[in-house]
């Protein structure tokens, strides 16, 4: 066929199969599907509105398109509280009911649905809930009312058919699919209002029931503790019994097998105490062969020592004597040449008072000469001396008076820098005194030490020198009376020297009394001429004397009076201030808490204390200056020799003390022995020569001597009766 015969043909078929597409085209875009629970209402051009469940077309502008929602809603009404529900017996019940609503998947029904409420509110749950909440509260009011809370519980089934019944069909299109009691319960007591009628009779009702099922329960309770105590009382006496069975058989086995035992302890304890003592036997007789043995072995070491120490006592003692023999040889040296030295210190001392003798002679002539030219200037002087009086009398009381205030002021801060002075140095010294009394508490306790290794040292040393000690008696006793024969020598060569030089002093005093008494003659007569150009010079200066003590008088006796008056108004104004500082402090005290007051007392006391103690400091060194002042005049004049030796020569001296305070308080106490010496004191002075010779053989010093030795025998025999002279040591010397 020819092609342009087919044109035609294809035109039409090509024009048919884009109508098919073009149709297909439009029904694919203008075809609305509608999902499950939704309904499409179709406003188109007839007057019903056409509602599809599947799917439709909807052609644009001509036609409105709008879904409702018809699937199943569930709304929940929930009562609680004081809003609870109320039922037949006035009890409040919390509850809460599910309703299922739908609508019914016919035109009919949608239609009547979207025309009452409109199709936007019927999609919304909100708004569907707001629609029925009312309508489905009363429902549930009117049902419960009718039925008690027990029912409730019971007949749920009943009550949700009696609320099906109250609500009905006509819900406006809706159908109640279904009631569910979600929640039920009695409402709680204390949610309820008791000035409700209605709550008030539920709480009688509640609280009747309540106490009744309580006590019910509270027997039951206590029945079944009761039935259990029971049980648990016989459970235990027969636990009792079977136990008191068992201890009965074993105490009948325990004591059988004790009884045994012990049997079998007693026979093992017999052969032990066999086998004991005879091994105690055995070392006992070992003992005492150890014990002989080393007894033999410490007498034969004894014997030994004893040997030894013998031959060291021995070589120590002639060691000793040959030592003793050189001391007494060089202290006779040395006493020699002591005796030599004071005779030449006397001879120079002889030389010394001559020459102060001359120098005296030379000085009481410048002193005369220097007497007459004082008599000429005091009479030159006296007339000067006048006039200057009678100018400063005047200014010598103004400066009198202010004098005074400046010194009473000088003297108030002195006095205080005084007090603070002191207060510093006492407390420096205390402190000082603590630390020196810590050191000599150090150093006691050192010294203390080093003494008690020296007096273990010095005890076992004179348990080796006792026998030799004993040996040296002898050598002592010559050297002793060595010594004494050297002094009493030496006493007397020194007897004979000192009366010399007494002589020559009483010459020398003779002389200068003729001198001192031939210037005394010429003073006195010069004094006299004196004193009578001085009472012309008085009598002349009498009257302007006594107008210028009589102006010096009342200037002083007007500044004292000032003085006193501005004393007074000062201790007037300090008392003042102390009694008014006293009054607020008191008055600050009796406001203080007990705290405070027993510091401030502590406080006070400890003041008080610290001011004792500085007195007593102050008082303790005003007595030890007046202790160093007295050591100091009794030492000024002491003859202080200092001199060594072994205790021989410490008991000579010690005797010699003795021999010296003997003598000492012979003489105070025998009138006879003053009387005597006083006799020859004064007859030693009128012959100005002592024959030491002559005054031993005189029968008054004989019987002086003899008294004094018999007073001395009788103490010694006394003394030697009471108790043994301890001879000093080492340490002690």
């Amino acid at each position: 066929m020819d092609l342009a015969a087919l044109m035609p043909f294809l035109t039409i078929i090509g024009g048919i199969i884009l109508v098919i597409l073009g149709f297909f085209g439009l029904f694919k875009a203008f075809y609305i599907k509608v999902p499950q629970g939704t309904a499409l209402i179709v406003n188109d051009m007839s007057s019903q509105p056409k509602v599809h469940f599947t799917g439709a077309l909807v052609y644009p502008v001509i036609y409105k398109k709008e879904f409702m929602r018809i699937s199943l809603l569930t709304l929940e009404v929930d009562r609680r509280g004081k809003d609870g529900l109320i039922c037949h017996d006035n009890l409040r019940a919390d509850i809460t009911v599910a309703f299922y609503l739908r609508v019914n998947e016919t035109t009919e029904d949608v239609l009547k649905v979207a025309k009452a409420i409109g199709v936007d509110r019927a999609s919304d749950h909100q708004a569907v809930s707001t629609l029925f909440s009312a309508k489905f509260s009363e429902a549930l009011k009117t049902v419960g009312k009718q039925l008690d809370l027990a029912t409730l519980f019971e007949n749920r089934q009943d009550f949700r058919d009696r609320i099906v019944d109250v609500i009905g069909k006509d819900l406006n299109g809706y159908a109640l699919e279904d009631v569910a009691i979600d929640y039920l319960e009695q409402t709680p007591k204390s949610a309820l209002d008791p000035n409700n009628i209605f709550d008030s009779e539920g709480i009688r009702k509640i609280t009747e029931i309540t106490a009744i099922h309580n006590i019910e329960t509270n027997q039951k309770e206590r029945d079944q503790e009761l039935a259990i105590q029971k049980k648990n009382v016989e459970t235990r006496e027969a636990s009792l019994a079977l136990e008191r069975q068992q201890a009965d058989a074993e105490a009948r086995q325990k004591r059988e097998i004790d009884n045994i035992r012990a049997r079998e302890q007693a026979e093992t304890l017999r052969v032990q105490e066999e086998e004991r003592l005879k091994a105690e036997q055995a070392r006992i007789q070992t003992q005492q062969e150890i014990e002989i043995r080393e007894e033999n072995r410490m007498r034969e070491v004894e014997v030994a020592q004893q040997n030894r120490t013998r031959a060291v006592a021995i070589e120590e003692e002639r060691v000793s004597r040959a030592r003793e023999l050189e001391i007494v040889a060089r202290e006779r040296e040395v006493e020699l040449q002591r005796i030599e030295k004071e005779k030449a210190l006397e001879e120079e001392r002889k030389n010394i008072s001559n020459v102060i003798r001359e120098r005296v002679a030379v000085e009481k002539t410048v002193a005369q000469e220097e007497e007459r030219i004082k008599e000429v200037r005091e009479v030159s002087e006296a007339e000067r001396m006048r006039q200057v009086t009678v100018i400063n009398a005047q200014a010598e009381a103004e400066e009198s008076l202010v004098r005074q205030v400046k010194k009473a002021e000088a003297d108030e801060a002195s006095a205080k820098h005084r007090a603070e002075e002191i207060s510093t140095m006492a407390q420096a010294e205390l402190e000082a005194s603590a630390k020196q009394a810590e050191a000599k508490k150090r150093l006691a306790e050192g010294v203390e030490a080093e003494h008690a290794a020296l007096g273990l040292a010095e005890a076992r040393v004179r348990q080796a020198t006792a026998e030799a000690e004993e040996k040296e008696g002898l050598v002592l006793a010559n050297i002793t009376a060595e010594k004494l024969l050297a002094e009493a020598r030496g006493l007397k060569e020194k007897g004979l020297t000192e009366a010399q030089v007494m002589e020559a002093k009483a010459k020398a005093e003779q002389q200068q009394g003729f001198a001192e008494a031939k210037i005394l003659e010429e003073k006195l007569a010069a004094q006299a001429r004196g004193e009578e150009q001085q009472a012309n010079a008085k009598e002349k200066l009498g009257l302007a004397d006594a107008k210028v003590l009589e102006e010096k008088l009342a200037a002083q006796a007007r500044g004292e009076g000032q003085l006193g008056s501005a004393q007074a108004e000062v201790i007037r104004q300090r008392l003042k201030a102390e009694a008014d500082g006293l009054t607020d402090k008191f008055k600050s005290m009796d406001h203080l808490s007990d705290t405070a007051r027993s510091h401030e007392e502590f406080r006070m006391r400890l003041e008080k204390e610290f001011e004792q103690s500085m007195a007593s400091i102050d008082a303790n060194k005003e007595i030890a200056r007046e202790q160093a002042d007295v050591l100091a005049a009794a030492l000024s004049k002491t003859n202080i020799e200092i001199v060594g030796g072994d205790g021989s020569f410490f008991n000579t001296f010690s005797k010699a003390l003795s021999l010296g305070k003997a003598v000492d308080g012979f003489m105070d106490k025998s009138s006879f022995a003053k009387e005597n010496v006083e006799k020859l004191i004064n007859r030693s002075k009128e012959d100005k020569k002592i024959d030491i010779a002559a005054l031993l053989k005189n029968p008054e010093v004989q019987d002086l001597i003899n008294g004094f030795m018999a007073a001395k025998g009788a103490n010694q025999s006394a003394k030697t009766v009471m108790s043994k002279p301890i001879p000093p040591t080492d340490d002690q010397l």
